[in-house]
């Protein structure tokens, strides 16, 4: 060799557009080093090359030497796994690594500079390489896809279906047992707050292994819900029912096997939280076009409270049949008249100025009166706030309509409310108990003769003036007629001729009119009575003092509206219970602990 050596390295690439770039460097060695090592004169951003892959040195003037390192291989002039080789500089060569090409330039033969043109292999062309994949990748000492995929099926299959079997039917012959079980490892997510306590009874609904839940584990405790509406009805009033859905259903339906289980709709394991209020939209999807779905059925469409909803159809007691009571649901746009047997004007008892209120002043010391009587003093609301219990006689009426009509050493008699035939005996029998003695003329023991006047006046005045049938009778007759204690409160129907057995008509009233809503009081204690019910201007007992739709809107609207108390759809209508606050309205009041509403049905309450 003569004179410096040097190799004049030119790198090429490509801008993104494929333009070619050619950056030159001179590097005065004669030994060139090549590898990922920073200080390589030559560096591979590969990582099929290693630190210190491979070595150029000039052997000769007109010879090039390649050395893999130890363990490593290049490609030389086509040959692949070459550990060493020479090039000779008047022919040139390439050395291939990696995915790097460095090709020698032909030099004459003791040239000072020989050129070397590196560039970057095509990847697909790389990838190709058998002994770079292998080199470094894990495919040398792991198993193959295959062997693995199979392997790892087997792993779950073993750890997530045969091991909690396993420990399934251990755990039923040792229950007590304080070990990890492996079925456990199934259990999707926690259970909501309301089924916190079953989060260790598994089998309270999942009855039988590898058997979905049932209805019948959900209806074990829930005894007192029922379906919405017939399953089959209401499978078919789904608004995504297609025509598949309609075909199932129809096969369903053929073979009876009823739609719309409890674990459609109620989803559980999804973590220890409340149940969310149900929105609008599974309400309005159906009934909001129900008549579409649903030609023959009687109820009309509602969509949302302040836009969609028909006027109120309350339960009102509309007529008699002989004593049964007869209750159809009137909408309110028809002004229905209540029949409830009773005389009762509102408007008398809650004025301030009459007779009434008068008594309410004198009594007011003993029952709490004011002014003037109020609602509140007839009408007790429930324990729970709800609804108001039933007015009666004892508790409600007779601290103002007192029955009393004798006094005996200071205990105070008084007709019986509710039972005619009973006034009618007590009556009598008072007047009978008040006939004096005879007198002494008329005694057993006298002698009677013949002709003697003064004897015969005095038992006529006796028989017409103390025995008195008739004052016994009037008095009857006076308690059932205009102005008297039973009259002016009930309907009487008057005694057949030569009788005194008056009957009074039964009295009833709905104590719940609204079956397919609800309403709750004890949410509106804010208001006053008479911001709902025209009572100070009703003076009739017929009057139905129930608001409308168009009263409960002013405060009230849909689910998204703007007014004061945005309402859907379950704030007043409960999806299972007919009787019973919706379950919304009773989380909010008592956080959670369901308590009992009193719920009562029609009945005479005479």
């Amino acid at each position: 060799m003569s004179g410096a050596m040097a190799f004049l390295l030119r790198l090429v690439s490509r801008s993104a557009a494929g333009r070619e770039i050619v950056r030159t460097s001179r590097i005065e060695t004669d030994r060139l080093d090549i590898g990922r090592d920073p200080a390589s004169h030559v560096r591979l951003s590969d990582l099929a090359a290693a630190l210190h892959h491979a070595t150029i040195e000039r052997t000769s003037p007109g010879q090039l030497s390649v050395t893999a390192g130890e363990g490593l291989y290049v490609e030389l002039d086509g040959r692949k796994k070459v550990r060493s080789g020479t090039i000779e500089l008047p022919a040139g060569g390439d050395i291939r690594i990696g995915s790097h090409l460095l090709r020698v330039m032909p030099a004459a033969i003791g040239a000072e500079e020989v050129a070397i043109v590196m560039e970057k292999v095509p990847v697909g062309e790389a990838d190709r390489r058998p002994d770079a994949d292998r080199l470094f990748s894990l495919s040398a000492v792991m198993p193959g896809k295959r062997k693995t995929a199979w392997i790892g099926a087997l792993a779950v299959l073993a750890l997530f279906l045969a091991w909690p079997v396993w420990s399934y039917y251990q755990q039923r012959q040792d229950r007590e047992a304080a070990r990890f079980h492996a079925d456990s490892m199934w259990t999707p997510g926690a259970l909501s707050t309301a089924h916190a306590g079953l989060e260790k009874d598994c089998q309270a609904c999942h009855v039988k292994p590898f058997e979905a839940v049932r209805d019948d584990s959900c209806t074990a405790c829930h005894t007192q819900v029922h379906d919405h509406a017939e399953p089959f009805r209401l499978a078919r009033a789904q608004p995504d029912l297609g025509t598949r859905g309609r075909v199932e259903l129809a096969f369903k339906e053929t073979f009876g096997i009823p739609p719309g289980r409890c674990v459609e709709c109620h989803v559980e394991h999804e973590g220890a939280q409340k149940m969310p209020v149900t929105a609008q939209r599974f309400c309005s999807d159906c009934h909001a076009d129900l008549k579409a779905k649903l030609p023959d059925t009687k109820l009309p469409d509602a969509g949302d409270f302040g836009t969609a909803h028909p006027q109120f159809r309350p339960a009102v007691l509309t007529d008699w049949r002989g004593d049964r009571p007869v209750i159809r649901r009137v909408s309110l746009d028809a002004e229905p008249r209540e029949d409830s047997g009773l005389k009762f004007p509102h408007a008398m008892h809650l004025s301030t100025t009459n007779g009434v209120a008068q008594m309410a002043r004198r009594l007011g010391r003993d029952y709490g009166f004011g002014q003037a009587l109020d609602c509140k003093d007839c009408h007790d609301p429930t324990p729970d706030g709800v609804r108001f219990q039933p007015v009666t006689m004892e508790e409600d009426c007779a601290m103002c309509h007192s029955l009393a009509f004798d006094r005996v050493d200071g205990t105070v008699r008084t007709l019986r409310h509710g039972a005619p035939g009973q006034v009618v005996a007590d009556l009598r029998d008072f007047y009978r108990a008040r006939a004096p003695s005879p007198p002494a003329t008329l005694g057993g023991m006298s002698r009677r003769r013949p002709g003697d006047v003064p004897q015969a006046q005095a038992r006529g005045r006796f028989a017409s003036g103390t025995i008195a049938p008739g004052r016994a009778e009037r008095a009857i007759r006076a308690v059932f007629s205009p102005g008297g204690a039973c009259f002016d409160c009930h309907g009487v129907d008057a005694p057949p001729r030569g009788s005194l057995a008056f009957g009074i008509r039964p009295v009833a009233f709905p104590l719940r009119y609204m079956h397919k809503g609800w309403f709750d009081h004890k949410a509106h204690e804010t208001q006053s009575c008479s911001s709902c019910h025209a009572a100070g201007r009703s003076n009739s007992a017929t009057d139905l003092l129930l608001p409308d739709l168009k009263s409960c809107r002013t405060c009230h609207g849909g689910e998204s509206s703007a007014t004061e108390v945005p309402s859907g759809c379950a704030m007043c209508h409960d999806y299972h219970m007919d009787e019973g606050a919706p379950a919304m309205l009773v989380r909010q009041r008592v956080r959670g602990k369901k308590k009992d509403t009193n719920v009562a049905s029609i009945g005479a309450r005479n």
